[in-house]
């Protein structure tokens, strides 16, 4: 989601040759600009959900309550099946191009200045900031549970405690991805790949034996890595295989333009397969899962046959999901417009403001708001979308801070 291309996508023009990441006069890919914008407007409002009782972990958030809460937690569940393997996909989609018109030194600079320095801003100084807002609104008993002391108070064994990258945990992954991608291409002995013979389009059957291979190793890797594993700070190892995987294969498109080639009616087909397996596969995992004895973590992990065909449902939907919404903005979205410019430069800074602008309004504006759930997420939604945009937007105008956003 958050890498350099995130400043603006770029894509040779038809005239270039396909295969490879090509050189030369670049064009902009205007549906892929929309189509991040979308996604991050999607983590907002998945973040929200959590805010206001769907599962999850947040900063600031509370008891669900309402008939409708457990409607938040539907939202961010088909969320968390696809939304990120998307945007690695387009980070991959777009990194072979940047290495051959960079060179490894330059594409790796670039990439610690884009990824890293806004890592350890976030890291050093907005997390604590939202920790510390976020607790001075919790219950006293949440706060000591989560290992601080009362009076609350911002000195050094608060920033110890409060320091974690947050929902940066996407960037720290990804700027491992792109130093991994970095060392694979100069292991190959060269740098560009605008030679290699141009990639087809893979075919149906292609198609669903990866996401078969997909959900076996997702399965496998929820039997034997704990639900709760905190590995380097990412909270969502188990979804490991799907992001490293998607990034792959964004990489592999490239040789193909497949974002740019691929066929609607596939697109098509694979998100109708996307909505049978929800239809299907999802409330039988549901149904089989064991949550007197394991609780709900055993659809993520075990090694039971809940967990195995959750994995077969999460795999189907995240490649159909996918599929269709490159499809769909592709279709709908790929010319300049008035939002394309808002969007195409400020949805990696709004990614970054979000955490801060929904524990503020969340935990300092509404919540003394009596409302259920669902209709007080409602409500902070729609203050929430358009405060983060706008504090992206004036973000960027600080002197040099567009050289890193």
């Amino acid at each position: 989601m958050l890498d350099s291309s995130m400043t603006g996508t770029r894509v040779r023009p038809p005239t270039a040759p396909a295969a490879g990441a090509g050189t030369g006069r670049r064009s902009r890919i205007y549906f892929l600009d929309y189509l991040r914008a979308g996604l991050v407007s999607l983590v907002i409002l998945h973040h929200t959900a959590i805010t206001y009782g769907a599962i999850g972990s947040w900063y600031y958030t509370e008891p669900p309550t309402g008939p409708g809460a457990s409607l938040l937690s539907l939202f961010t569940n088909f969320n968390q099946a696809w939304f990120l393997g998307c945007f690695f996909l387009i980070s991959g989609y777009l990194s072979p191009a940047s290495f051959d018109r960079k060179g490894p030194r330059q594409f790796l600079k670039d990439r610690l200045v884009r990824l890293g320095i806004p890592l350890v801003i976030f890291f050093f100084v907005l997390d604590p900031i939202i920790v510390y807002i976020a607790f001075s609104h919790l219950p006293a008993s949440q706060v000591v549970a989560a290992g601080f002391t009362l009076p609350l108070t911002f000195n050094w064994q608060f920033f110890v405690n409060a320091v974690s990258t947050g929902p940066l945990w996407f960037v720290e992954m990804l700027l491992i991805f792109e130093f991994g991608y970095s060392f694979w291409r100069v292991a190959r002995g060269g740098v560009k790949m605008q030679g290699e013979k141009e990639r087809q389009f893979p075919s149906h059957r292609k198609i669903a034996g990866f996401i078969l291979l997909l959900a076996l190793t997702a399965y496998l890797l929820r039997a034997v890595v704990p639900i709760n594993a905190d590995v380097l700070g990412f909270p969502s190892i188990f979804d490991l295989p799907q992001y490293l995987s998607f990034f792959i294969v964004g990489t592999i498109a490239a040789q193909g333009d497949w974002l740019r080639k691929m066929p609607s009616s596939m697109a098509n087909r694979f998100f109708i397969v996307a909505l049978i397996a929800s239809a299907t596969l999802l409330p039988l995992a549901i149904i089989g899962t064991d949550v007197a004895s394991l609780g709900w973590g055993s659809l993520l992990g075990y090694g039971t046959l809940s967990s195995a065909i959750y994995s077969l449902w999460d795999s189907t939907f995240a490649v159909g999901m996918s599929m269709f919404a490159i499809s769909f903005f592709r279709r709908h979205f790929n010319s300049p417009g008035r939002l394309w410019k808002l969007f195409s430069q400020d949805f990696y800074a709004a990614f970054i403001l979000q955490a801060l602008v929904i524990v503020i309004v969340a935990a300092v504006l509404l919540s003394s708001v009596n409302l259920d759930s669902l209709p007080k997420f409602g409500l902070a939604a729609v203050i929430i979308l358009p405060l983060t945009w706008g504090a992206a937007y004036f973000v960027r105008k600080i002197p040099f801070a567009d050289r890193v956003l």
